[in-house]
């Protein structure tokens, strides 16, 4: 299926998917602290979205042969087991060397961890995907380097989405940030289309050439998350649990996501959190 253009319906529900996967991002802030484990996180985030928005997490079963979704008394989703090697969980959360896909877990989070906290709300039908990087007390400063630089990344990146512009042009200019500061740009995994579907086409990847790929037009909705690492840029996939990624040299890596809509002069961040500037 080629790339889809948004009706005006549409982009409506995926503002509103879009500002309840920010919301989740902006209420498990002041959950987030030594000692508390991304299990009790995760838990956290998925009663929120089913209980309180009304919502479904998308990554919980995603990949597993069926998408089991029940109502309560009231209505509302029931949480599902996962089955037959689907996502465990209703978040991702890439701590310290996970470059992504990182699965919740019962181990408590120390003081200077980072981690990405991966977000999608599915919401009548439509999703927002964004993901945030956040930090259990003081971070190193190399942490926190890297942590602005990959944010910065995006920024500019979105400031450069608008009608004609082409995707390599994208790529091209956050990898050439990133690796001017010293650091790698992940390439096995990108940013995608987004909509009724998790992931629609196009394919927005991190890196690329100025002057080639998909150019943008209004009404496109998509991705884009750069990953980006201290050290070197290569993964390696974890084979037991079939779904994180690390970095191959156990290098520190730090990734911002957000859900984009292009409009006729520009761009909307479906996503974008309250404390944001655009």
């Amino acid at each position: 299926m080629g790339i889809q253009i948004k009706t005006p319906e549409e982009i409506e529900k995926m503002r509103i998917a879009g500002r309840l996967a920010a919301e989740v991002l902006e209420m498990i802030g002041e959950h987030v602290k030594k000692g508390v484990t991304t299990e009790e996180l995760d838990q956290i985030c998925h009663d929120h979205i089913v209980h309180k928005q009304g919502g479904y997490p998308a990554t919980l079963n995603y990949g597993g042969s069926v998408y089991p979704v029940t109502l309560d008394s009231d209505g509302k989703a029931t949480q599902p087991v996962a089955t037959d090697g689907g996502f465990p969980k209703s978040i991702c959360t890439s701590v310290n060397d996970v470059v992504c896909h990182g699965i919740p877990n019962k181990k408590p989070l120390r003081n200077g961890d980072i981690f990405n906290l991966d977000v999608t709300v599915i919401k009548d039908g439509y999703h927002g995907d964004t993901s945030k990087m956040f930090v259990v007390g003081e971070p190193t400063p190399q942490a926190k380097k890297l942590i602005k630089t990959t944010q910065d990344s995006l920024y500019l990146a979105i400031d450069m989405v608008k009608p004609g512009v082409r995707l390599g042009d994208i790529g091209y200019a956050i990898q050439k940030y990133a690796e001017g500061k010293g650091y790698s740009i992940v390439k096995e995994y990108c940013g995608h289309g987004i909509g009724a579907k998790f992931h629609e086409e196009p394919q927005v990847t991190h890196y690329g050439r100025p002057g080639t790929g998909v150019e943008l037009q209004e009404g496109m909705t998509f991705t884009i998350e750069p990953m980006v690492n201290f050290g070197k840029r290569h993964v390696k996939h974890n084979k037991k649990d079939g779904w994180t990624v690390l970095t191959k040299d156990r290098s520190l890596s730090a990734q911002w996501e957000h859900t984009l809509l292009v409009t006729s002069t520009g761009v909307e961040v479906l996503t974008r959190r309250e404390e944001e500037p655009f």
